[in-house]
């Protein structure tokens, strides 16, 4: 197929996309689902003490996390979601950072810039950085760190990485503080690819080279350096006297003392242990945990801050490989049964923004209205009466989710409404591992699901692509590529919005997904908590408002 991007027609050669297991995690499956109002604000840091004050040095933040990362962080070969994005922030630092317009700029590096085609990119490191184990930050490492992603470094096997870089033909050492990327096609979102969700940072030598213990010796450049992991209970981190960073008056950062992680997995727990000093942060996209911190917000006894900007969005997932699903008809009939509206009110709480599409508002791609179909019973029974006259068969199918009471009672929605159209709707929720092996396979026929954070939208690529083994739906679709394939390539940004929005407009033609809501990630506090989305960016723009995959904690300060 051929794309045109600046004048230059690309031919793209068929995808070699490596089958890979276990890198699902990065999909969570949506245990509990969140929402935001709908005016779109999105990012206000209300901090406990409403971020009012002069920041000042000392004290700790014990923080509930959603889950364990019981994989570790060797980063190259690791699937994190958000929990294990966080710690990984606390860490780490990547080259590049998203500011409050979405654009990708310098962080580790002093400049990322492209040739005239969008082939070859010079990354420039600044001077001075150190390692927590007192090693230079150099082209060197991070040569081997860019390689080790893209899965050419003998020491580290990545599987998720391997083709999220597949279109980098060469790394290239140019002088001590100078590294040079070849692609193989102009790709003008680059620097997004080295941000990668907060999930490409970069690792020290002596991590990057670790055979047994890379997981567990996290040595980064961030402002907080690794002291405990013990397993299901918590993660310390104290802070990095020698971080590279001072605020806007020059003051160093971070600010903390130490940073405590500890998993709670059950949501009521997170958030009664907020409530109880047990800890003083947290973050969750429960519907009913936005609102009991909400009100802890009214009453003056918790900090808030959430956003349901840059988002990602939960979604009946169809397999299009297999009956029913494969049939258009059968994808359009579940989209017209779902009461949206009515699945706000009484299983979301009306905490939720319901989603048009994949995109979710601040992303590049976004529409308020993207023809997604609107409740209609009578045309869903008209849908279903058509498919079975198409196939003489009866629509039904089962609906694969995680087997969390938030998750069940989504899909208990579903199905209810489902049946009242006349479709036939089982349940089979099942340990959110078991989940991720299955959809690897062709043993399933929907499942409700959570994916896509925003930023942007080239990341989505192989989600998307045909052929690929993490496009879980099974879709092969010409016009799904080529938009793919155009957006990539194309470094107009208004015709990449373009592009992005016919494929927003395609997934509501083709059906591939019923979407449901965008995430309103809330992050609750003690009333003294504040800065928690951190400090301007070192080029003095302002920091990024998504919080879908972590915040960064180097701003974090605490009344005293």
């Amino acid at each position: 197929m051929g794309t045109q991007s600046g004048g230059i027609l690309l031919k793209r050669t068929p995808r070699s996309f490596l089958v890979i297991a276990g890198l699902l995690a990065l999909s969570l499956v949506a245990a509990a689902c969140g929402g935001g109002d709908d005016s779109g604000d999105g990012g206000s840091d209300d901090g406990g003490g409403g971020d009012t004050g002069t920041p000042v040095a000392g004290g700790n933040l014990s923080y509930g996390l959603e889950a364990e990362t019981s994989g570790g962080w060797c980063l190259p070969e690791s699937q994190l979601a958000i929990s294990g994005i966080q710690v990984a922030k606390t860490i780490y630092d990547t080259l590049t950072a998203p500011n409050d317009k979405d654009e990708y700029v310098p962080f580790l590096a002093e400049s990322v810039e492209p040739n005239e085609d969008y082939t070859e990119w010079t990354i420039t490191l600044r001077e001075g950085i150190k390692f927590h184990d007192g090693t230079d930050l150099d082209a060197t490492v991070v040569k081997n760190n860019l390689d080790a992603y893209r899965g050419a470094y003998p020491a580290r096997s990545p599987l998720l990485f391997v083709f999220v870089f597949e279109d980098v033909a060469s790394v290239d050492v140019v002088d001590d503080l100078t590294v040079k990327v070849t692609t193989s096609v102009p790709w003008p979102a680059f620097p997004a690819t080295l941000y990668g969700s907060g999930r490409v940072g970069m690792v020290a030598q002596a991590q990057l080279d670790d055979p047994d213990t890379c997981d567990k010796n996290l040595i980064g450049t961030g402002p907080f350096k690794l002291d405990e992991w013990v397993v299901n209970d918590h993660l310390t981190a104290s802070k990095n006297p020698d971080y590279w960073r001072t605020d806007a008056d020059g003051n160093q950062l971070p600010y903390l003392d130490s940073v405590e992680y500890r998993p709670f997995v059950e949501e009521t727990s997170r958030v009664n242990a907020l409530e109880s000093g047990e800890i003083n942060g947290m973050h969750t996209n429960d519907a009913s945990s936005i609102e009991q911190v909400g009100l802890g917000k009214e009453a003056g006894s918790l900090g808030e801050v959430k956003s349901d900007q840059f988002s990602e969005v939960s979604y009946l997932m169809f397999n299009t490989s297999k009956p029913p699903f494969d049939n258009q008809t059968a994808r359009q009939a579940v989209a017209y049964a779902l009461n949206r509206d009515e699945m706000n009110t009484v299983v979301f709480l009306d905490q939720m923004t319901m989603a048009s599409g994949p995109f979710a508002k601040g992303v590049t791609g976004y529409l308020e209205d993207t023809g997604f179909p609107s409740f209609d019973l009578d045309k869903a029974k008209e849908l279903v009466a058509e498919y079975e006259s198409e196939t003489g068969e009866p629509l039904s199918f089962t609906i694969t989710s995680a087997n969390s009471a938030a998750t069940v009672q989504i899909t208990s929605f579903i199905q209810q409404k489902a049946k009242a159209a006349g479709m036939d709707v089982n349940l089979k929720p099942i340990e959110q591992a078991a989940q991720i092996n299955t959809a690897l396979g062709d043993d399933w026929q929907s499942m409700y699901w959570r994916n896509h954070p925003g930023g942007d939208p080239d990341t989505q690529y192989n989600w998307w692509y045909g052929g690929s083994p993490v496009n879980f739906g099974k879709f092969d679709d010409a016009q799904m590529n080529e938009l793919l394939d155009q957006g990539r390539t194309t470094a107009d940004q208004a015709e990449r919005a373009t592009i992005y929005e016919d494929i927003n407009k395609l997934f509501s033609e083709k059906m591939y997904n019923v979407w449901t809501n965008w995430s309103n990630w809330t992050i609750g506090t003690a009333p003294d908590v504040n800065g928690i989305l951190g400090p301007d960016l070192p080029d003095g723009s302002a920091p990024f408002p998504g919080l879908a995959t972590g915040h960064p904690v180097s701003g974090v300060w605490i009344s005293q």
